[in-house]
């Protein structure tokens, strides 16, 4: 839903000087379940499209709503832009050639590896006592 109002914004202000832009296409469906989709295209080219269901319905712990969509449309400059995303327990998760890619973190040094793998095949006690 936050990606179909940022769409609908950028719109809003990419053409706010222009007369408006038909919607060409439109399509929703809320379903009793909690599950929906929604979709439309305009005349100039933006497509947004985008559904979600409960996962893990009825437990309490586990329980997230997952999203799932993307949108398109063509800057000013005539660039065409396209994002497809997931929106669930993880947070946010957009997926586009134009945005950046974080760096692949560096290796871990040896003397921190090692320092790590003997922490992990050396568990504390669970009763308490410390060595």
């Amino acid at each position: 839903m936050k990606s179909l109002i940022f769409v609908a914004l950028f719109v809003a202000v990419s053409y706010a000087a222009e007369e408006p832009i038909a919607i060409v296409k439109q399509d929703a469906e809320v379903n009793f379940d909690g599950s929906y989709h929604h979709s439309f295209e305009t005349a100039h080219g933006i497509a947004v499209q985008e559904q979600g269901q409960l996962k893990n319905a009825g437990n309490k712990d586990t329980e997230a709503e997952e999203v799932t969509g993307s949108f398109s449309f063509t800057a000013p400059d005539g660039t065409k832009y396209s994002v497809n995303y997931v929106a669930n327990e993880n947070g946010f998760q957009p997926d586009a050639a134009h945005l950046p890619v974080a760096p692949t973190p560096p290796p871990i040094p040896a003397a921190i590896q090692k320092a790590l793998d003997w922490i992990a095949a050396h568990p504390e006690p669970q009763d308490g006592k410390k060595f």
